[in-house]
């Protein structure tokens, strides 16, 4: 943690953290919409590289398993925006708000390996944390998604 990537990928994923929410709660398709997005995405990607040079040194684990899946999210969201597919902002939206949801998910496992010293104790926690930001952010998605079927 207190090594010098550790501390790139603490400020990274707090940027995202902060730019994620930002986007999540503004007006999508603006030119701050936009400009903050790339900030969002350039700290994802960053934050996934890193987490790769983490795990080279203490060992791969499920935690950076779910980094592959962060980044998989972060390309399905952005490939179909950048080439213009079919349905790209349906596309868009879905993998880059569940980008952001995943983002607060890990953010409770990082929080229960510093302050939950009870494995056991762990696991319910980190389950729980997770399960309740995935069911706020699918009702957060899901409501969002209404307006942008309108918005279209």
């Amino acid at each position: 943690m207190f090594s010098p990537i550790g501390w790139f990928h603490l400020f990274v994923s707090v940027s995202a953290m902060i730019t994620g929410l930002i986007v999540v709660f503004n007006t999508k398709g603006t030119k701050f919409h936009k400009k903050i997005g790339y900030v969002y995405v350039a700290c994802m990607l960053l934050l996934n590289v890193s987490s790769f040079f983490i795990s080279n040194f203490n060992g791969f684990s499920i935690f950076h398993f779910f980094a592959i899946v962060s980044l998989l999210t972060i390309l399905g969201g952005m490939i179909p925006t950048l080439k213009r597919s079919k349905n790209w902002l349906y596309k868009h939206y879905y993998f880059m708000s569940w980008s952001v949801v995943g983002l607060y998910c890990a953010f409770w496992s990082e929080v229960g390996t510093r302050f939950v010293k009870n494995m056991a104790e762990f696991w319910w926690a980190v389950a729980i944390a997770t399960f309740l930001t995935a069911m706020v952010g699918a009702i957060i998605i899901n409501k969002n998604a209404k307006k942008l079927i309108h918005y279209k």
